[in-house]
């Protein structure tokens, strides 16, 4: 098989369904796919579901650098089978393709506290995917990904709503996964986007120049679809609702069933980091292993670049260990650990309290496979001194992570304490003051750029002596240039600043998507040194005006 998909037909080939071929579907759904009001759904690890195609589609963006890593031509992104089944219709999903995708089941739990409140069924057996559908799975240059679609209307588990994304989201979440990428931190990708020239869907959201709190109006919004990629889009909720039924012995196959998907997880994500011919607590075991090590990366990531997840359920967690579910995500620009956007998430969720979140969501994964080990308690016991080490590990992260920040070869809790007390206190901006960092100044003077205030002078004088005991500690490792050179790779040029987005989204809703490639091009290298004239936009503060602006400073999860 060639190595670059030039039409759909070549595109088609690839598909290799193993979600479908290893697990069950859910013994009472329907065969063709037209399964789209709410139900429970009791058993089995999917659902078939046929996506609701948007009406009069037209392309926004596609990302020219994952259609290069998947060998897939430019070309198709305008191909009408290719557009037509990445806006929802599946007509043009001939054989080996079927003409339905399929959506999952999900538990929920909150800070590591089991719930059922969400779920209009008072059982928890019908949360899950209630408007993204995968319609296809696939070995791309001999790597398995999975597409789905974001906004692909009704599913079993859409508990009443409509099913779609609207623009704004779309293109938000498109935007931040290939940033992400760039960044260098693991997530999911942005394969295309569409919009429906016809059909819009009404959300809460604000009005302009609002100042309130929650959305104040209900506004009209363009119907779109974004498909993302990933190995996989199982997540620790999923692990759980499995683990779940099978402590309660919800229906005699509930055991095999959590067995199966632990399998499928390490088929999908663990291979060949884990070896199959291990006995299979064996293998559990290696997997909560692999699954920590890779979390705790990943929340270090994101305090790194300044990304805050918003609302880091265990549902919105991939078992995979990479970014997944753009919703209320933003990032830290006015330095403030307590940094959160999303209206509803709370301090719990906050930017400083990701490593928290991350170990209450390893609770619930340690806690699904430790069902799973019943009987064993020798796995059991193995497997607890992995949850009991997390946060050891998780420290350990930080604080290289840290290091590496000020480009330190080991982590002095001192100076990075003080700093971190001083870009609060100054009121720098968190992505431009470590990059301005990452030039070595000598004077505070240098830094000043990154500061949304005039910084007095005993807080000058406090900034001058932490960059005198840093350089020193600099110094005596040696070759400043490298140092620099080392930072820079760390410390991004360039960073996700909401209020320069919300107009690329504000454009496309009248059609003109430009701003769209703009962004797209300006977060491409977030690393590289930008031009003067990108600089002088996106190197920007944020206004003062723009401070407290609803839909910008912190927003809904209205999408």
């Amino acid at each position: 098989m060639p190595t670059t998909a030039n039409s759909f037909e070549e595109f088609r080939q690839r598909v290799d369904y193993s979600l479908l071929e290893q697990l069950k579907a859910d013994p009472q759904a329907t065969t063709d796919g037209v399964d789209l009001r709410p139900r429970q759904v009791t058993s089995g690890h999917y659902v078939p579901v046929r996506p609701t195609p948007l009406p009069d589609p037209a392309y926004v963006a596609h990302s020219s650098v994952l259609f290069d890593e998947l060998g897939l031509s430019e070309a198709l992104v305008h191909d009408d089978a290719f557009q037509r089944m990445f806006s929802g219709d599946l007509s043009a999903s001939t054989d080996p393709m079927h003409p339905w995708g399929w959506a999952t089941g999900y538990a929920l739990s909150i800070y590591g506290t089991e719930y059922i409140q969400q779920c209009p069924f008072g059982t928890g057996n019908g949360y899950g995917d209630g408007r993204a559908i995968s319609v296809f799975e696939g070995v791309f240059k001999n790597q398995r990904w999975e597409m789905q679609l974001k906004g692909g209307g009704p599913t079993p588990y859409c508990r009443g709503a409509d099913g779609r994304a609207v623009l704004r989201s779309s293109v938000r979440e498109f935007l931040a996964q290939e940033f992400m990428h760039a960044l260098g931190v693991p997530t999911s990708r942005s394969l295309s986007l569409y919009v429906s020239q016809s059909e819009t869907v009404a959300r809460p959201w604000y009005s302009e120049n609002s100042r309130s709190f929650d959305p104040d109006i209900m506004v009209q919004n363009a119907a779109a679809i974004c498909t993302r990629v990933a190995p996989s889009f199982l997540r620790v909720g999923q692990i759980e609702l499995f683990a779940r039924r099978a402590r309660n012995d919800a229906h005699p196959e509930a055991r095999q069933e959590l067995q199966l998907i632990v399998q499928h997880l390490i088929e999908r994500n663990y291979r060949p980091a884990i070896d199959p011919a291990e006995p299979f607590h064996k293998q559990v075991i290696a997997l909560a292993h692999l699954f920590r090590e890779r979390l705790t990366s990943l929340v270090a990531h994101w305090m790194r670049v300044g990304y805050c997840q918003g609302n880091f359920n265990s549902d919105n967690c991939a078992a995979g260990g990479y970014t997944l579910d753009y919703g209320p995500f933003g990032f830290c620009e006015l330095f403030d650990p307590r940094f959160q956007p999303w209206t509803g998430g709370g301090t719990h969720f906050c930017f400083f309290n990701q490593p928290v979140a991350a170990e209450t969501n390893f609770k619930m994964f340690w806690s699904s496979l430790r069902t799973l080990l019943d009987g064993d308690r020798q796995a059991q016991e193995e497997l607890d001194a992995l949850h009991d080490g997390f946060a050891a590990v998780m420290q350990q992260k930080m604080e290289a992570m840290w290091a590496s920040k000020i480009g330190l070869p080991a982590y002095d809790d001192t100076l990075v304490t003080e700093l971190l007390q001083l870009l609060a206190t100054t009121g720098a901006d968190y992505c431009k003051a470590f990059r301005l960092l990452s030039t070595l100044p000598s004077a505070v003077s240098e830094l000043t750029p990154s500061f949304y205030q005039p910084c007095p002078d005993e807080l000058a004088g406090r900034w001058q002596g932490w960059l005198g005991h840093w350089r020193s500690s600099l110094e005596a490792q040696g070759n400043l240039s490298e140092t620099s050179a080392a930072m820079q790779q760390v410390n991004p040029a360039i960073t996700w600043r909401e209020w320069l987005v919300a107009p690329a989204y504000q454009r496309a809703e009248l059609g003109d998507m430009s701003l769209i490639h703009e962004l797209q091009q300006v977060f491409s290298n977030p690393y590289d040194d930008p031009s003067d004239a990108v600089l002088s936009t996106y190197g920007k503060l944020r206004p003062r005006e723009l401070f407290n602006a609803g839909g910008i400073s912190h927003y809904s999860c209205s999408s």
